[in-house]
């Protein structure tokens, strides 16, 4: 099981990731699209990338506004595997 970080270090990995902010214990990050459909294939390949590492984010959909919320649950926190998802998804942008 991935190591719970420590506050100092999750501060240093958020300046690292562009666009991503703390909220309520898990990094958020909320991207405006083109469109609905561009929307969709954003979230599908977050959704392919996630599978290929197990470690899914949380995606709510409004229209063309995608946001991505990770935390790790059985960490009780963030974990390294959510900086490194969160650096996969501003990958795929």
């Amino acid at each position: 099981m991935a190591q719970k970080l420590a506050d100092i270090d999750i501060q240093g990995r958020l300046a690292k990731v562009s666009g991503w902010a703390l909220q309520n214990g898990e990094i958020t990050r909320t991207v405006q699209l083109k469109d609905f459909p561009a929307a969709l294939l954003l979230v599908c390949a977050v959704g392919h990338a996630a599978e290929a590492v197990q470690h899914h984010p949380d995606i709510v959909i409004k229209y063309n506004k995608v946001t991505f919320s990770l935390v790790t649950h059985d960490a009780g926190g963030l974990t390294e595997n959510d900086f490194t998802m969160a650096e996969k998804i501003n990958s795929l942008l």
